[in-house]
């Protein structure tokens, strides 16, 4: 065959440009490291497929540096109901606390997210992204992978029965690491042999993406997230920017995939909530769901992320979600690792950390599925008088209403990167709250503009660094830590006698909203103790003035970093070029 081959190294090449690694080429970018990121289709999709995020992932986006851009294109703080058959709402959600610095319930287009996450890349000059190119090949060894891409089979070539990459020049490239991407039909996942694990349902659902005519307003009567709980039709009506909604309606028996998507058939579904003649039709379609979770998610440099590792129903809006946390977890490890800042066994708390989340949040949208979607009229009835009943209750109203129900971002004890969890309400393996914080110029951030993107040391009232050893804080230094001192609002010592820290490199801040200095005291932190905040705002260890020291001699120690980066730049300069390391399928 044909072949182009480059010899253009990287540290990493994504594969897939949807949410998931657009958000993991944001954050790498941001770190400096040089990507590359190939997308099979020409063009983006242009109909939406995830529509909702959460404060979780908007918070992801903050870190990426694109919260701001994405978020003016978004339905934000939209409040989500249970409506029964006749219309009358049997509870609402509208959590009111803010404790990640973001509005929980957010609603989207994705072409719109998708457009503006790409077109936002331009800022890195050190990350490419290519359309149009599918990926034909890899061969992995010690030192990096060398991947094959062609020209897509939709960008002038003709389709054969032949090999995928007949007639195409093949272009190759070395990187030091692989993340799928690339779907639930993800091409890297099947050339593993990895298999998926899990459920796939046989219970279809008429998706329709309908969009208002110009000059048409008709839309003020649904200007929530229902699900309709009605066991006649259970249907799903979800608002989204820009006069764009979808609808989702669940087929009932008898109900076959070409009635559904008949214009007919489509028509009267959405003429019982909105006036049809003035919306245009999008998109209409039948599918199933899966929610399934690959058995590995790591075969050596290769690493799989989003819908190529899990697959959520969408009843929770987490499909899409659980991709950008696996971004947000991936990038800083693989960051630490190419920088030579720890070992290549920090990559293998990427799947210990976040597979069990990721099944958490599958099996929430499962039994929501199994709740909105109840067709057993007696079933229905008793569900509404459970509900009701809950309603009634003071805590089980707020547990509705806040949406606790949801799995919080909590790692398993044992599964993650820190030290072990102190108690049930212990820090270890969740992250750190976002309030407003105001620091000593007067300037008002969130907590994570000061955190930065390294790790941080977060003192309850104090320096974090007078219990430390100075080897330990020149360790520390080297990583880029952040050194913090958090005080509640108006608690700053203040006087002569108190010595200015800000040349010396602690940042002072007091917390504005009181939900960090709140989130300290629940963990039964006093003044005196400090928190150790990975990148990815995830606590590594909450430690008494006693314990810090020890705290940050293991945070290094587990780091377990190379013996001298000048020797891991020699690794990287002695890794071979892909013209010198060809897989057997492009020699």
């Amino acid at each position: 065959m044909g072949q182009e081959l480059g010899t253009n190294d990287f540290d990493v090449v994504i594969v897939g440009l949807g949410p998931t690694g657009l958000t993991l080429a944001h954050l790498l970018g941001a770190r400096g490291l040089s990507v590359l990121a190939l997308e099979r289709e020409p063009q983006f999709c242009a109909h939406a497929r995830a529509v909702y995020t959460d404060d979780e992932c908007m918070r992801v986006f903050q870190a990426a540096r694109v919260a701001d851009q994405v978020s003016a294109d978004m339905v934000l703080d939209s409040p989500a109901q249970w409506v029964l058959g006749d219309g009358r709402v049997l509870a609402q959600f509208m959590p009111m606390a803010r404790p990640y610095g973001w509005t929980p319930s957010n609603f989207f287009y994705q072409p719109f997210l998708e457009t503006k996450l790409e077109a936002l890349l331009a800022r890195y000059p050190n990350v490419t992204a290519r359309r149009g190119r599918e990926l034909v090949g890899f061969e992995q060894d010690e030192a990096g992978v060398t991947v094959l891409h062609v020209a897509s089979a939709g960008t002038g070539y003709v389709e054969s029965s032949e090999p995928a990459a007949l007639g195409r020049p093949v272009e190759a490239v070395r990187a030091r690491w692989l993340v799928a991407c690339d779907g639930g039909r993800s091409f890297v996942r099947a050339e593993l042999g990895i298999k998926m694990l899990g459920e796939s349902f046989p219970e279809p659902w008429l998706v329709v993406d309908i969009k208002a005519k110009e000059g048409e307003e008709c839309f003020h009567h649904l200007p929530y997230f229902n699900f309709y709980c009605d066991p006649r039709n259970p249907a799903v009506s979800c608002p989204q920017p820009q006069g764009h909604h979808r609808f989702e309606f669940k087929l009932m028996p008898g109900q076959t995939k070409e009635f559904m998507e008949d214009p007919a058939t489509v028509h009267a579904l959405l003429g019982r909530h909105v006036e049809v003649d003035k919306v245009e039709i999008l998109r209409k379609r039948v599918y199933t769901f899966n929610a399934l979770v690959a058995e590995r998610w790591r075969d050596g440099r290769v690493l799989l992320a989003g819908d190529a590792a899990h697959m959520t129903p969408q009843f929770m809006g987490q499909g899409m979600s659980s991709g950008v946390r696996d971004a947000y977890n991936l990038a800083w490890k693989l960051d630490a690792v190419l920088r030579g800042q720890a070992s290549e066994r920090l990559i293998d708390s990427y799947e210990s950390e976040r597979r069990p989340h990721a099944k958490e949040m599958i099996d929430v949208s499962v039994r929501m599925k199994n709740f909105v979607s109840q067709s057993n009229p007696v079933k229905a009835t008793l569900r509404n008088v459970a509900v009701r009943a809950m309603l009634a209750t003071p805590k089980l109203r707020d547990y509705i209403r806040e949406v606790r129900f949801k799995p919080p971002p909590t790692y398993k004890q044992g599964s993650y990167f820190g030290l072990p969890r102190k108690g049930r309400k212990g820090a270890e393996g969740r992250p750190v709250p976002q309030p407003m914080v105001r620091s000593f110029d007067g300037r008002r951030a969130l907590l994570d503009e000061l955190l930065g993107e390294g790790f941080a040391l977060l003192g309850y009232a104090v320096d974090p660094r007078p219990s430390l050893d100075a080897g330990s804080v020149l360790e520390l230094e080297a990583l880029g830590t952040r050194f913090i001192a958090l005080y509640p609002l108006g608690g700053r010592p203040q006087g002569r006698g108190v010595a200015r820290t800000a040349a010396s490199g602690l940042v002072e801040a007091e917390d504005i909203t009181g939900e960090g200095i709140a989130w300290l005291r629940e963990t039964s932190a006093r003044p005196g103790h400090v928190a150790f905040i990975r990148p990815d705002k995830f606590v590594y260890a909450l430690a008494s003035p006693g314990e810090t020291r020890e705290a940050a001699r293991h945070l290094l120690a587990t780091m377990d970093r190379p013996p001298s980066r000048q020797q891991n730049q020699r690794q990287r300069e002695d890794v071979p070029s892909a013209s010198q390391k060809l897989p057997a399928m492009a020699r």
